[in-house]
């Protein structure tokens, strides 16, 4: 008679508690998941794919304008906002049931209801007491909204996708990649948007010169950019919101969106029953490995604020499951990330900023190009593209690769394989480009625009 019920107990079915379900069952182990929500997590159901949806919808007004100047005649043009967020659903909606398959055609047992984690290696579900060899906490992240007066009034991304109707003007607090992204797609739909950020720059983190060129491309566009400022209180006057910032002025909007951070989904848990370690905003505590330091339980994604992305979480439970069920030991590898803002324009790095790399090296080579896109030569569009690459002088090795510019995140894809083969400048500059295209860019910058420090 086995010891366990399962092998494996994942709590959360978001991208990296199915992966790492998934795999740990191809390797023969038993492995239920518990998932109280939507199976996908955030990246299917309220991240990743509705906003990249909305962000192709966004296009298509820059789009309809930019047509006359190719010989086009677009007519009478409006956003059926509800039909969008039909269609949207209809597509979450099927990628639930793959998921749903996924699991099941791989042995995996769904509860589709809370789990709370009672001993190292007991959870309860439905009232049912279910033993595991080992329990993974996937259970990702939740945005917040802060407390002050009025804060109620606010909304976060995850209704965002559900408006009954677009709003026509929007306050959108933060200056994460959530808020900027929010404040590309909503201007792009039509919504007069002011995006408010307390530091001097958003998207802290980023290397300063995406950042700086990303602030100017967003306000060519008439986005309405407020940095060192924020909400002190929210008033709701009728349908409408007045918001006071702390400058004593006062914004009117419809719809007022906090995109201040997500805090790890661990409250509910029951792992103080447990003694798992908690960091002091929700995240767990774990090892390169990552495991507790309760031996029979892990977790992964963004409950462990270690790196918050899909493909990190998917990379985090694959190398559980290799560690547990496939005799090899595997730690995630967080070496070249390539990661994108879906702003319009995107954002799109891979390796260190300058900043990074000019504290661990000691002399680098910065090159960078900013240029108009060919498609807008006739458009006359005001818009550059920015393209930056970080090398180190002593070796000659590529540390960084930056670009904000259309298609920024189909183009840094590759260059993260390049630089985790770990390519050098001179073998970009070997590399024959494709012309014309914008991504021919990284491989003909020959001059550094500044010298080694």
């Amino acid at each position: 008679m086995a010891q366990y019920d399962y092998d494996l107990f994942t709590i959360g079915a978001g991208s990296g508690g199915v992966r790492a379900s998934r795999v740990s069952a191809s390797y023969g182990a038993t492995v239920a998941v518990a998932e109280e929500r939507y199976l996908g997590g955030t990246c299917v159901n309220v991240g990743c794919i509705p906003k990249k949806l909305l962000v192709y919808a966004a296009h298509f007004s820059d789009d309809f304008e930019d047509a006359a100047a190719y010989g086009w005649t677009v007519g009478e043009r409006r956003v059926d906002w509800a039909k969008l967020i039909a269609n949207k659903n209809t597509e979450i909606r099927r990628l639930n049931e793959i998921y749903r398959k996924l699991l099941q055609d791989s042995g995996v047992t769904i509860f589709e209801s809370h789990a709370e984690v009672i001993d190292p290696h007991t959870v309860v579900v439905d009232g049912k007491t279910i033993t595991a060899k080992y329990i993974l906490i996937a259970v990702g992240g939740w945005p917040s909204v802060p407390e002050f007066p009025g804060s109620e009034h606010a909304i976060t991304s995850n209704e965002v996708f559900f408006l009954p109707a677009l709003p026509r003007k929007m306050i959108i607090v933060g200056g994460g990649y959530i808020g900027v992204e929010l404040a590309c797609i909503f201007h792009g739909l039509g919504v007069e948007v002011t995006q408010l950020y307390w530091e001097a720059l958003f998207l802290r983190g980023f290397d300063d010169d995406c950042r700086k060129s990303l602030a100017v491309e967003m306000g060519k566009k008439g986005i309405d950019l407020r940095f060192n400022a924020d909400i002190e209180k929210i008033e709701k006057r009728g349908a409408a919101l007045h918001a006071t910032l702390n400058a004593g002025t006062t914004i009117e909007a419809d719809l007022i969106l906090y995109a201040t951070g997500r805090v790890p989904n661990t409250n509910s848990l029951g792992l103080d029953n447990v003694d798992v370690q908690i960091k002091p905003g929700g995240a767990v505590v774990v090892d390169d490995y990552s495991k507790t330091h309760v031996d029979s339980i892990y977790a992964i994604g963004d409950c462990t604020d270690r790196m918050m992305l899909t493909p990190v979480a998917i990379a985090e439970g694959r190398a559980v499951a290799e560690t547990l069920f496939n005799n090899n030991p595997m730690k995630p590898n967080y070496l070249n990330v390539p990661s994108v803002v879906f702003s319009n324009p995107n954002l799109g790095t891979v390796g260190l900023t300058e900043a990074q790399a000019r504290e661990r090296y000691r002399d680098i080579d910065i090159y960078k190009t900013t240029f108009k896109p060919l498609k807008h030569t006739l458009t006359g569009r005001d818009e550059r593209t920015m393209m930056k690459i970080i090398v180190d002088h002593a070796t000659d090795k590529v540390l960084g690769c930056h670009m904000v510019g259309p298609d920024a995140g189909e183009i840094i894809q590759g260059l993260a394989v390049a630089m985790n083969c770990g390519s050098t400048k001179a073998q970009f500059d070997a590399t024959i480009g494709i012309h014309p295209t914008a991504a021919e860019e990284f491989v003909t910058m020959r001059v550094a625009v500044q010298p080694p420090m």
